[in-house]
């Protein structure tokens, strides 16, 4: 059996180790167009703030390829996908293929403003490529303008922050962290962020660049010697899309792009199959299918794709959005949709709020030091009944007694 893999993620990962619990001698080949073995890529903002080493980013240990036999091609982008032929183009050269797995993550979304290509000094941060250009760049007179103000942009900050002379975010939306933060959460954040010198422009977009300046459409301008665009991502969906699979779907009354799957990550291609960020997937917590471009989920629907490639028993898995991390000492995690009742919990040191849509909890945001947070996705993920939780010991401190007996025994198992 020919397995092939198309990108070196966590998605690859969970692939290949799905892979070798089933079939302990087929060959394996991955295809990736960096530079690097699958690392850890929420640790290139770490890496640049010196918090880890390059050597100790890697997702898997050094002999993780050796191990489990992988012919790991480096600098390799897969061009064609002809499924006819059950073929990959890469490097000039065809390779055949019985079973393969698209796993090609996503690109950086650069907006189209006049006078970007004036810009000298400019980069994007999604990848350790990304982080190394950037460490050789900034130093400490430099004045950093980062163009986004979601997940990327702040951890870009957080990155550059001992490193740099001066950071400012600019943002059209109007607030930091639209996409997992409602508006109470995200102004704790901005405010936190901003005491620690962070400059922030909100509702306000770049209008046009100079060489070494952005003026933005509210008029105001800003003087860089760095820029750093982070406004977000676009899956990388052209190998299946010029196959011929499908790679977009309308849900909840919005057109959604990415490689559209089954439940066991199968594409509309005979034996081709699509995982991670470049794929949509259904979450449970809107039950409706979206992008879910989180690596623990990235790394879970590899696992469902190899199962399925190698004829194990089927895994059916559970996604939701997850975001746990922290910026400049302040730590945060959200999960699920906020929809529903809001209940909140909060002190001057900690920011709690659940929502409670009928009689289950659809998500919830976090800020301050966190503990069995475990226990609160798995409520998500398993849509338990919240009638029978004692809630407020739940928010005060998430423990499986504030369940029940009943749900203890279920999930102990006696």
């Amino acid at each position: 059996m020919k397995y092939v893999i198309i990108g070196n993620g966590a998605a690859s990962v969970g692939a290949i180790e799905a892979i070798r619990k089933n079939d302990k001698s087929g060959e394996i080949t991955v295809f990736t167009d960096e530079k690097f073995p699958c690392y850890g890529r929420p640790l290139i903002s770490y890496y640049l703030e010196g918090k880890t080493t390059a050597d100790k980013m890697g997702y898997r240990g050094e002999s993780f390829y050796r191990d489990n036999g992988v012919t790991l091609l480096l600098g390799t982008p897969a061009t064609k996908i002809d499924p006819a032929k059950k073929t990959v183009t890469a490097g000039g050269k065809e390779y055949a293929y019985d079973k393969l797995l698209v796993a090609t993550g996503s690109s950086p979304f650069v907006p189209p403003t006049p006078g970007y290509d004036k810009v000298r000094n400019k980069f994007t941060f999604i990848n350790f490529a990304d982080a190394l250009a950037l460490e050789k760049k900034v130093t400490k007179k430099s004045r950093v303008l980062i163009v986004g103000a979601g997940l990327t942009g702040l951890k870009c900050a957080e990155g550059l922050y001992e490193r740099a002379g001066s950071i400012t975010v600019v943002d059209m939306a109007d607030r930091v962290l639209p996409a997992v933060m409602d508006a109470e959460s995200s102004g704790i954040i901005k405010e936190y962020l901003e005491g620690k010198g962070i400059k922030f422009f909100l509702s306000d977009s770049v209008a046009e660049y100079e060489a070494k300046s952005a003026k933005l459409k509210s008029g105001t301008e800003i003087g860089f010697d760095v820029l750093v665009t982070g406004v977000g991502v676009r899956p990388n969906v052209s190998l299946v899309a010029e196959a011929g699979g499908r790679t977009q779907l309308e849900s909840g009354g919005r057109v959604m792009r990415g490689i559209v799957t089954d439940d066991d990550r199968l594409t509309d291609l005979p034996d081709v199959y699509a995982a991670g960020d470049c794929s949509l997937s259904y979450d449970v917590t809107i039950s409706g299918v979206r992008p879910l471009a989180i690596q623990p989920n990235a790394y879970m629907q590899g696992e469902t794709a190899g199962c399925a490639m190698s004829g194990g028993k089927p895994l059916r898995r559970e996604y939701l959005p997850v975001n746990a991390g922290g910026f400049l000492g302040l730590h945060i995690i959200t999960a699920g949709s906020y929809t529903g009742e809001a209940i909140t919990l909060k002190d001057d040191k900690f920011f709690r709020r659940f929502f409670v849509d009928g009689d289950r909890l659809t998500g919830f945001i976090q800020i301050g030091e966190y503990s069995r947070v475990g226990i609160l996705t798995d409520m998500i993920r398993k849509r338990t009944p919240v009638s029978g939780v004692d809630l407020e010991t739940l928010m005060k401190e998430p423990q499986l007694a504030a369940l029940g007996m009943d749900y203890v025994k279920a999930v102990l198992g006696r």
